[in-house]
């Protein structure tokens, strides 16, 4: 990645790195010198695998589709196996829309604490993919203790435009071991999953949770149930909160008991719903739909 592509924003202890010529993935999140962020050892390798690392958007679909077919917002969508637009999953099932490192962002405004970029969703490639002209806004602001990511979908194309959306933020306490990391998570409904992590249909009660991380194991889907529900990692002296501000009913823990990361994931809608239509918001022709989260470190 060239340097001159990449935007550090700076307030307080914080220092944020994003690069918009790559899917305005936020690259680095540095608390008083430490990184927060992981699996961004080599980013260069990652964007060419089209592996998930730092803070990237999963755009237009966050995590799996069972179906290389889908219909929402009044169109039938048959996907190309063989796009180059397209990552698949250890199923063969098309995994986070478009891979970030294929999506070039135009950056709009830079302040030393801010960045607004922007992505026309209408070049042919993109519309074979989903096929749904439109335009999408980031706009990332940090403070002296929070890093805040707004997202601003415009239906301007015309057309419908189905929302399925989510971030995969992953995060680690830094010199500490995973199993002394603590997490909360909110009370919330567990959506049960299929042998592939496709949503049934069905949901559980689950309890909050308020302990040490240890040996859990975590890779599920959930409906969250507050309005601004929170999601908090712990230790050494750091709490780095992620809240759900507005758009994200939706959530998606994963916390694979052998990696030092955890990823708390907002969802504007859950796993596969282009092909369930479970959970799908569809923005009318010249209408917008917003949503925003907030990561703090204390």
């Amino acid at each position: 990645m060239n340097a001159d592509s990449a935007v550090s924003l700076v307030a307080g202890d914080l220092l944020a790195v994003f690069w918009p010529k790559s899917g305005m993935l936020c690259a680095s999140l540095c608390h008083r010198g430490a990184e927060l962020l992981r699996r961004i050892d080599d980013l260069k390798a990652a964007k060419a695998r089209g592996s998930t690392v730092g803070i990237p958007l999963l755009y237009p679909w966050a995590n799996r589709l069972d179906s290389l077919r889908y219909h929402a917002g009044g169109r039938d969508v048959v996907l190309d196996p063989s796009s180059p637009l397209l990552h698949f999953d250890d199923h063969g099932l098309p995994m986070h829309g478009v891979p970030w490192g294929q999506l070039a962002w135009e950056t709009v405004e830079v302040d030393p604490d801010s960045i607004r970029a922007r992505l026309d969703w209408g070049r042919p490639e993109l519309l074979a993919v989903f096929p749904y002209p439109h335009k999408v806004q980031m706009a990332a602001t940090l403070g002296p203790d929070a890093l805040t990511l707004e997202i601003t979908v415009f239906a301007s194309g015309g057309t419908w435009v189905p929302i399925s959306f989510g971030f995969h933020p992953y995060f680690g306490i830094p010199q500490l071991p995973r199993q002394e990391w603590r997490v909360e998570l909110p009370a919330m409904r567990k959506l049960l999953l299929d042998p592939r992590g496709i949503p049934t249909g069905r949901q559980e009660p689950f309890d909050p949770v308020d302990s040490l991380l240890g040996e859990m194991n975590f890779d599920d889907g959930f409906a969250v149930m507050d309005a601004q529900p929170s999601f908090a990692l712990c230790g050494a002296g750091r709490r780095i909160a992620v809240t759900f501000l507005e758009g994200y009913p939706y959530a998606q823990v994963f916390a694979p008991k052998n990696k030092d990361f955890i990823a708390w994931e907002p969802m504007t809608a859950p796993t596969s719903a282009l092909t369930s239509g479970r959970g799908l918001h569809v923005v009318e022709p010249g209408a917008e739909f917003r949503a925003s989260f907030r990561v703090s470190v204390q």
